[in-house]
């Protein structure tokens, strides 16, 4: 079975930083493509940053500069740096892995959701 968890979530003063983790766990060498995505109070689920499986990175306009999506293959670990936080960015984010790659080399088919880290930008 493959698990996703993140972490790092918290309060945060305007203008500060967090660094949230994903880490997958079970039968994994290596995850294949990731979403951060995140969800407020009453809206919708938005795509924040993406990580493909080359190590292309992607970021929502609404992100981009201030956020940084990387990886740690051999933590099987997915990071999402954020700085010059706003309260806009408050919401629950979690992470989406589109596939993984097990030990064995076998291709599991995802999505792998976590269940999310609360973020609060407010001062």
């Amino acid at each position: 079975q493959v698990q996703l968890a993140e972490s790092g979530g918290g309060l945060v003063q305007p203008g500060g930083s967090l660094r949230l983790s994903c880490t997958a766990s079970g039968d994994i060498r290596s995850i294949s493509g990731l979403d951060w995505l995140r969800q407020a109070p009453g809206k919708q689920s938005e795509l924040v940053a993406r990580i493909t499986s080359g190590g292309g990175t992607e970021y929502s306009p609404s992100v981009k500069g201030r956020f940084t999506i990387s990886s740690d293959n051999d933590k099987n670990t997915v990071y999402l740096e954020m700085n010059n936080l706003k309260p806009d960015d408050t919401a629950v984010y979690y992470c989406v892995a589109k596939a993984v790659i097990g030990t064995n080399l076998d291709f599991y088919p995802g999505p792998f959701r976590g269940q999310g880290t609360q973020v609060t930008v407010s001062s």
